[in-house]
C-alpha cells in the first residue's frame, strides 16, 4: 500500500466530525490493507509509531526538503527507514538518523511530509482513536468488537490486534491473553466529588489511599524485572529501587500495579514534582537515588506465578497481593459504608495522601477502561488539561510566559475544547519552568499568544464550571489555578469535555 492512501485516509477522518463517517473511512482502508502492513497502518492512523522512540525531535523536523512532486513512498518504505531510525545508536547515530530521515522526507510529497512530521513528533490529530479505530478494526475483519476491545487493552496497542484479525479473526482475538513482560494498559479510575457519591450503594467498599507518585506497571520474567509507566514506556533503567524491591518477592513470574514516589524524612509523601524529576532522566540515577529515594506501593496484583488474575475479583486478587507483599501496600481499609470510608479519606489526606480511589471488591481488573468499579476522590475537584497556547507576560512576569488557554480533549473530533485561562497557582520556578517548556512547543506566535502543540497537561483545581457563550463549549471554568503539570500523562489521557460537563451537573 502506498503511504499517500493512509494519508488520504488520516485527512479524510480529519475533515469529519461524524464519528460513524470516522469509522467507515477506517474499516475500509484496513480491510484493503495487506496483512504484512496492516499493524503499521493502524498503528500510523492511531498516532503510534511502534518503535515507540526514533531519536528524532521537533528541531530535526523543523526544515523539511523539498517534496517529491508524485506519491511512491510505500507502507514498507516507511517501516524500514522507522526501524533504521529507532536502531540507530553508538558514534555517528545523530548523522545516520539525518541521513535516513533526510531520505524519506525527499521521497514524500508535501501532504506526506505533513503526516509524517505529526506522526514522529506526536501531533497527529486526525480523531482515529480507539473510539474510532476498535470499531473500524471490528467492522473490517466481521469480528466481534468487544473482542477487539479486550485484546487491545491486552496488547497495549491496536496494530497488533488487526494484524492478529487480519490472520485467523475472532479466534485469534480471542487467544490474545496477559503476557508477562508486555504491559497491559493500566486500569482507571472515575472521579468523583466526595466519598459518599464514590462508595454509592455498595455497602462495603476497598478504599485504597492514592498515591501522588508516578504509575508503575512491573512484570517479572524468569527473574528479570521490567517497569512500565502508565504510558508502557520502560524506564527500567531510571528506578532501580523499584527493580530491587520486585526482585526480592518470592515466588517466579509476576504481573504488579502500583506507585512509585519519593517519601520524604518526615515519612510524607513529597509533592509530585520531586517524583517526576527524579524518574524523568537516566543521568547520575546514583546521586538521584541518594538525594531522593524512591519508595515503591502495591495496589493489584495481575499475574502471579503462572496464573492471570485479570478476571478474578479484587477481593482475590487483594489476598494474593497481601500474602506476596504485605510491606509494599497502599494504605488499604475495607470499609463498611460512606462513614467509615469518609474517615479513612480524613486521615489519609491529613497524612499528605492525595486522596482515596473507591473500589468494588467484586469487580474484576478492566484493563484500559475507566468505569465505576474505581473511581477516585481527591480534597477538591480538579481537571487534567491540556494547554492550548500561552500568553506573555506583562508587569511582574513581563519576559515569562504566563496566562495559559486550557482545552479538554473532544473524543468526537479528536481535538480541544477550549475552556478558559488561568494564571493563578503559578510560583516562579513553575514560571521559569513552563517558559522554557512552552517555547519548546511553540508552532505559532503573534507577538502576544504563543500557540502551543497540544501535548503539555496540566491539573486545575476548580471551584466549578459555569456557562459561557465565550466559549465554543458553551462552559468555562471557574476559579481555576494550577496545581501541578503532569509530565507523566500524554494529551491522549486528559480529561474529556463530557467529564468537565459532568462537573457543572448538566
Amino acid at each position: 500500500m502506498l503511504l499517500a492512501t493512509v494519508v488520504a485516509a488520516s485527512e479524510a477522518v480529519g475533515a469529519t466530525r461524524s464519528r460513524r463517517e470516522k469509522v467507515t473511512i477506517l474499516a475500509d482502508t484496513v480491510a484493503a490493507t495487506s496483512t504484512a502492513e496492516v499493524a503499521s497502518v493502524v498503528s500510523w492512523l492511531s498516532g503510534v509509531v511502534p518503535q515507540r522512540r526514533l531519536g528524532v525531535g521537533w528541531r530535526a523536523l523543523s526544515t523539511m526538503p523539498d517534496p517529491a512532486p508524485a506519491p511512491s513512498l510505500g507502507v514498507a518504505d516507511v517501516r524500514s527507514a522507522f526501524d533504521r531510525l529507532a536502531g540507530a545508536g553508538g558514534h555517528g547515530a545523530a548523522s545516520a538518523r539525518r541521513h535516513v530521515l533526510f531520505g524519506l522526507l525527499s521521497r514524500a510529497t508535501e501532504p506526506e511530509q505533513r503526516f509524517l512530521r505529526g506522526l514522529v513528533t506526536g501531533t497527529l490529530r486526525q480523531g482515529a482513536l480507539d473510539g474510532v479505530m476498535i470499531p473500524a478494526i471490528a467492522r473490517a475483519y466481521g469480528v466481534p468488537e468487544n473482542l477487539v476491545r479486550r485484546a487491545t487493552m491486552l496488547a497495549g496497542f491496536a496494530g497488533p490486534v488487526a494484524e492478529a484479525a487480519a490472520e485467523a479473526g475472532a479466534i485469534a482475538l480471542e487467544a490474545v491473553d496477559l503476557v508477562v513482560g508486555r504491559p497491559v494498559r493500566p486500569m482507571l479510575a472515575a472521579s468523583a466529588a466526595g466519598v459518599v457519591d464514590a462508595v454509592g450503594t455498595l455497602a462495603d467498599v476497598v478504599v485504597d489511599g492514592k498515591i501522588d507518585g508516578i504509575r508503575i506497571q512491573v512484570h517479572r520474567f524468569q527473574g528479570e524485572v521490567r517497569v512500565f509507566t502508565r504510558t508502557l514506556d520502560d524506564i527500567t533503567a531510571r528506578v532501580p529501587e523499584v527493580v530491587e524491591a520486585m526482585s526480592a518477592l518470592p515466588g517466579g513470574d509476576l504481573v504488579l500495579d502500583g506507585e512509585a514516589v519519593v517519601v520524604g524524612a518526615d515519612g510524607r509523601p513529597e509533592p509530585f514534582q520531586v517524583t517526576g524529576a527524579r524518574t524523568a532522566s537516566r543521568a547520575d540515577i546514583g546521586r538521584l537515588r541518594a538525594t531522593a529515594p524512591l519508595t515503591t506501593y502495591l495496589f493489584d496484583v495481575l499475574h502471579n506465578g503462572g496464573r492471570s488474575l485479570l478476571d478474578e475479583p479484587l477481593t482475590v486478587r487483594a489476598d494474593v497481593l497481601a500474602e506476596l507483599a504485605p510491606s509494599l501496600l497502599v494504605p488499604r481499609r475495607v470499609a463498611s459504608g460512606p462513614e467509615d470510608a469518609t474517615r479513612f479519606f480524613d486521615e489519609l489526606v491529613a497524612a499528605g495522601h492525595e486522596g482515596v480511589v473507591v473500589k468494588d471488591p467484586n469487580g474484576t481488573y478492566a484493563a484500559g477502561r475507566r468505569g465505576s468499579q474505581w473511581v477516585k476522590v481527591k480534597p477538591r475537584h480538579t481537571l487534567d488539561l491540556v494547554v492550548l497556547a500561552v500568553e506573555r507576560g506583562s508587569g511582574r512576569r513581563r519576559g515569562f510566559l504566563s496566562n495559559i488557554h486550557l482545552g479538554a480533549r473532544n473524543p468526537d473530533t479528536g481535538g480541544f475544547t477550549m475552556l478558559g485561562k488561568t494564571f493563578k497557582g503559578m510560583t516562579d520556578e513553575m514560571l521559569r519552568w513552563q517558559s522554557e517548556r512552552f517555547a519548546e512547543l511553540a508552532v505559532e506566535d503573534d507577538g502576544s499568544v504563543v500557540t502551543l502543540r497540544p501535548e503539555q497537561v496540566v491539573e486545575v483545581a476548580v471551584d466549578g464550571i459555569q456557562r459561557s457563550s465565550r466559549y465554543p463549549g458553551g462552559m468555562t471554568l471557574r476559579f481555576a489555578r494550577v496545581v501541578r503539570y503532569r509530565d507523566d500523562k500524554t494529551a491522549d489521557e486528559a480529561d474529556t469535555v463530557e467529564t468537565v460537563r459532568a462537573v457543572s451537573g448538566g
